[in-house]
C-alpha cells in the first residue's frame, strides 16, 4: 500500500511550519538507537564494534520517549544494532505511536516473523527490512548464508499480517548494476511499500574498508541503476534525493535533519560520524556543534565522499516542501516520472571511477523535458 496521506501531510505541514517560523535547523527524522547489539556481524558495519559491556546495554523506554519529545521530529527511525533484540522494543514502538510519531523499525528480519504477533498493524508503524541486493549479494554483505531467504519470508508474513513494509538497500563498489533491476522487480511483486537505496558509508571501525564507494563511483553506479527506471518501482525516498544520487541535483548536507540519540547521548555531528563529545541535550547538539565544519563542501575528509540518505534526504524533503523550485521538480517527477535520458554504456568493471558527462538539471529544465 502507498505511504499514508496522513504521513505525507504531517511531514509537509511540519516542514512548512518550521520554515514559516524562520528556523534554519530543525529535525525531520530522529535516528533513535536503543542498543548497538546485533545478531549479525556485517563487514561494512561500524555500529557493532563497541566493547562487550557497551553491547550489553540498552536505552530504557523512558529515555526513548524523552528523546523523541525533546527533538520533536515527526518521524522516528529505530536502527541499531538489531532493535528486535531489545527486551522493551514493543513498549518503545507503542509509546512513540501514542505520541503521534511515525515509526520506522529497521531490522535484518531474522527475528521479525516470530515477533510479528507482539505488534499491532498501524499506519504509523513500518518495518524497514535490510536487504543489500539479491540473495547472493545480501548474504555476502551480512557475512552469513541464508539470511536473504529468512528476510524475504518475514517480509511476506508481515505484509500478509497487514503491516507496512519497506526495504533498505546499501550498495558497495562490488555492485553489478544489471543484477539489481530483477531484485527491485521482485520486491515490488512481494508488495513492499517502497525501497530505500543508499551508498555505503566508510565507517572507520568497519572491518571491511575495501568496498566503499567514492563520490564519482556513487554517481556512476546510481545513474546505471536509476536512469530510465520503470515507473512501477516505488522508492521510500524523495525524487530530489534520487536525482542527487545521479549527480543531477545539488543538495547540501544538513546533518541536523536526522539527529541521532543513543546510549551515549546526542551523537555529534551525525548518524554516520562520531566526532567530539556527545551532547547531553538536543538543544546543546543544535546550538553548540560547528556545523560548518562538516559536509562535502567543508573539506572534512570523512565527508568528502558521503552521499548517504541520512545527511541529504532531509535537505531534499525540506527543499520539496520549502521552496517552489523543489516542489515543482518533485511534482514533475511524480506526475511525469523521472527524466528520460541516455542510458549509460556498460562499464568494464562493476562500477566506473569516471563520472558520465550528464548536466545537473534544474527544476525548470526538468519540467520542460517532461512536458
Amino acid at each position: 500500500m502507498p505511504i499514508p496521506v496522513s504521513q505525507m501531510w504531517t511531514v509537509a505541514r511540519y516542514v512548512m511550519g518550521q520554515r514559516l517560523r524562520g528556523r534554519r535547523r530543525f529535525p525531520l527524522v530522529l535516528m533513535l538507537e536503543p542498543l548497538f547489539r546485533c545478531n549479525l556481524a556485517c563487514a561494512g558495519c561500524g555500529k557493532i564494534q563497541h566493547p562487550t559491556e557497551v553491547l550489553r546495554q540498552h536505552l530504557s523506554p523512558a529515555q526513548c520517549f524523552e528523546a523523541a519529545e525533546e527533538c520533536g521530529a515527526p518521524i522516528v527511525s529505530i536502527p541499531g544494532g538489531e532493535p528486535l533484540l531489545h527486551p522493551d522494543i514493543v513498549e518503545i514502538v507503542d509509546g512513540l505511536i501514542d505520541r503521534g510519531k511515525y515509526v520506522y523499525l529497521c531490522t535484518n528480519a531474522l527475528l521479525l516473523e516470530k515477533a510479528l504477533p507482539q505488534f499491532t498493524p498501524s499506519k504509523q508503524l513500518t518495518f524497514s527490512v535490510h536487504l543489500d541486493g539479491p540473495a547472493e549479494e545480501h548474504d555476502t554483505a551480512v557475512c552469513r548464508d541464508g539470511v536473504y531467504d529468512v528476510a524475504e519470508s518475514a517480509i511476506v508474513a508481515a505484509i500478509a499480517g497487514g503491516f507496512r513494509v519497506t526495504t533498505n538497500t546499501t550498495v558497495f563498489n562490488t555492485a553489478q548494476p544489471d543484477r539489481f533491476p530483477p531484485f527491485f522487480d521482485r520486491l515490488m511483486r512481494l508488495g513492499v511499500e517502497g525501497m530505500m537505496i543508499s551508498p555505503g558509508y566508510p565507517y572507520e571501525k568497519a572491518p571491511d574498508q575495501q568496498h566503499f564507494l567514492h563520490r564519482n563511483m556513487t554517481v556512476d553506479l546510481f545513474r546505471r541503476l536509476l536512469t530510465n527506471r520503470p515507473r512501477g518501482w516505488r522508492f521510500n525516498q524523495s525524487p530530489l534525493f534520487l536525482e542527487f544520487l545521479q549527480g543531477r541535483w545539488d543538495l547540501p548536507c544538513t546533518p541536523w535533519g536526522n539527529p541521532t540519540y543513543n546510549l551515549f547521548g546526542w551523537q555529534r555531528p551525525c548518524y554516520l560520524l562520531e566526532e567530539g563529545a556527545y551532547a547531553a541535550t538536543y538543544s546543546d547538539l543544535i546550538d553548540h556543534t560547528d556545523w560548518d565544519s562538516y559536509g562535502p563542501d567543508s573539506g572534512h575528509p570523512a565527508c568528502s565522499d558521503c552521499m548517504v540518505h541520512s545527511g541529504f534526504e532531509p535537505t531534499a524533503v525540506t527543499q520539496t516542501f520549502g521552496s517552489l523550485k523543489g516542489f515543482w521538480a518533485t511534482a514533475r517527477s511524480v506526475l511525469f516520472g523521472p527524466p528520460r535520458t541516455r542510458v549509460p554504456e556498460p562499464a568494464s568493471s562493476p562500477v566506473s571511477t569516471d563520472v558520465l558527462p550528464l548536466p545537473v538539471v534544474t527544476a525548470d529544465e526538468s519540467f520542460r523535458r517532461a512536458a
